[in-house]
Protein backbone atom coordinates (compact mmCIF):
# COMPACT_ATOMS: atom_id res chain seq x y z
CA UNK A 1 0.00 0.00 0.00
CA UNK A 2 1.64 3.12 -1.19
CA UNK A 3 0.64 6.13 1.51
CA UNK A 4 1.19 9.59 0.48
CA UNK A 5 2.26 11.88 2.90
CA UNK A 6 2.09 14.91 0.76
CA UNK A 7 -1.87 14.09 -0.61
CA UNK A 8 -3.24 13.61 2.92
CA UNK A 9 -1.70 16.59 4.36
CA UNK A 10 -3.68 18.59 1.17
CA UNK A 11 -6.78 16.81 1.83
CA UNK A 12 -6.98 17.73 5.65
CA UNK A 13 -5.41 21.19 5.26
CA UNK A 14 -8.33 21.96 2.72
CA UNK A 15 -10.96 19.92 4.92
CA UNK A 16 -10.02 22.06 7.95
CA UNK A 17 -10.24 25.46 5.61
CA UNK A 18 -13.75 24.36 4.73
CA UNK A 19 -14.83 23.66 8.25
CA UNK A 20 -13.79 26.79 9.35
CA UNK A 21 -15.54 28.90 6.54
CA UNK A 22 -18.88 26.58 7.03
CA UNK A 23 -18.79 27.38 10.83
CA UNK A 24 -17.77 31.52 10.42
CA UNK A 25 -20.47 31.52 7.93
CA UNK A 26 -22.96 29.95 10.53
CA UNK A 27 -21.31 32.03 13.00
CA UNK A 28 -22.27 35.47 10.83
CA UNK A 29 -25.76 34.80 9.87
CA UNK A 30 -26.60 33.38 13.50
CA UNK A 31 -29.34 36.79 13.22
CA UNK A 32 -30.69 36.01 9.96
CA UNK A 33 -31.23 31.83 11.36
CA UNK A 34 -32.52 33.06 14.40
CA UNK A 35 -35.80 35.18 13.37
CA UNK A 36 -37.25 38.13 14.37
CA UNK A 37 -36.33 39.51 17.89
CA UNK A 38 -38.90 41.81 20.37
CA UNK A 39 -37.74 43.51 23.40
CA UNK A 40 -40.19 45.67 25.21
CA UNK A 41 -38.54 48.27 27.27
CA UNK A 42 -41.95 49.74 28.36
CA UNK A 43 -44.87 48.99 29.54
CA UNK A 44 -44.02 46.20 31.47
CA UNK A 45 -46.39 43.48 31.18
CA UNK A 46 -49.21 43.91 33.78
CA UNK A 47 -48.45 47.32 34.41
CA UNK A 48 -50.93 49.82 35.43
CA UNK A 49 -51.35 53.41 34.36
CA UNK A 50 -53.38 56.77 35.58
CA UNK A 51 -53.06 58.43 32.29
CA UNK A 52 -54.48 57.20 28.70
CA UNK A 53 -51.78 57.96 26.44
CA UNK A 54 -48.60 55.55 27.02
CA UNK A 55 -45.23 55.30 25.30
CA UNK A 56 -44.33 51.76 24.04
CA UNK A 57 -41.01 51.47 23.24
CA UNK A 58 -38.27 48.86 22.63
CA UNK A 59 -35.97 47.47 19.92
CA UNK A 60 -35.87 44.93 17.58
CA UNK A 61 -33.26 42.84 15.81
CA UNK A 62 -33.79 40.87 12.10
CA UNK A 63 -37.27 42.50 11.05
CA UNK A 64 -38.78 44.14 8.12
CA UNK A 65 -42.29 45.23 9.50
CA UNK A 66 -43.27 46.27 12.93
CA UNK A 67 -47.12 46.72 14.07
CA UNK A 68 -48.95 47.93 17.13
CA UNK A 69 -52.12 46.79 17.29
CA UNK A 70 -52.08 46.27 13.84
CA UNK A 71 -50.76 49.50 13.09
CA UNK A 72 -47.39 49.64 11.44
CA UNK A 73 -44.86 51.90 13.29
CA UNK A 74 -41.74 53.31 12.56
CA UNK A 75 -38.05 51.99 13.48
CA UNK A 76 -35.12 53.59 13.92
CA UNK A 77 -31.71 52.42 12.11
CA UNK A 78 -30.30 50.91 15.51
CA UNK A 79 -34.40 49.00 15.47
CA UNK A 80 -35.72 51.12 18.12
CA UNK A 81 -39.28 52.13 18.08
CA UNK A 82 -41.19 54.55 20.28
CA UNK A 83 -45.22 54.61 19.43
CA UNK A 84 -47.97 56.49 21.86
CA UNK A 85 -50.80 54.64 22.46
CA UNK A 86 -54.03 55.52 23.52
CA UNK A 87 -55.46 53.09 26.46
CA UNK A 88 -59.32 52.68 27.21
CA UNK A 89 -60.81 52.71 30.78
CA UNK A 90 -59.81 49.38 32.66
CA UNK A 91 -57.88 46.08 30.93
CA UNK A 92 -55.93 46.31 27.63
CA UNK A 93 -54.28 44.20 25.70
CA UNK A 94 -51.37 45.22 23.41
CA UNK A 95 -50.10 43.31 20.51
CA UNK A 96 -46.63 43.89 18.92
CA UNK A 97 -45.95 42.09 15.57
CA UNK A 98 -43.22 41.44 13.75
CA UNK A 99 -42.23 39.85 10.18
CA UNK A 100 -38.81 39.49 8.78
CA UNK A 101 -37.83 39.27 4.86
CA UNK A 102 -38.45 35.52 4.99
CA UNK A 103 -41.68 36.02 6.25
CA UNK A 104 -41.10 34.30 9.56
CA UNK A 105 -43.55 36.25 12.32
CA UNK A 106 -43.31 37.12 16.09
CA UNK A 107 -46.39 37.86 17.80
CA UNK A 108 -46.22 39.65 21.49
CA UNK A 109 -49.09 39.92 23.63
CA UNK A 110 -49.07 42.19 26.94
CA UNK A 111 -51.62 43.29 29.57
CA UNK A 112 -51.97 47.00 30.78
CA UNK A 113 -54.16 48.28 33.00
CA UNK A 114 -55.89 52.00 32.87
CA UNK A 115 -57.24 53.12 36.55
CA UNK A 116 -58.89 56.14 35.21
CA UNK A 117 -58.98 58.85 38.26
Amino acid sequence: MNFDLKSTLKIVSFSLILLFIIGYSLFEFRWVIQGPIIEVESPKNGESFESSLIEVRGKIKNVAFLSLNDYQITVDTAGVFKEKLLLSPGYNIVKLETKDRFGRAEVLFFEVLYKKT
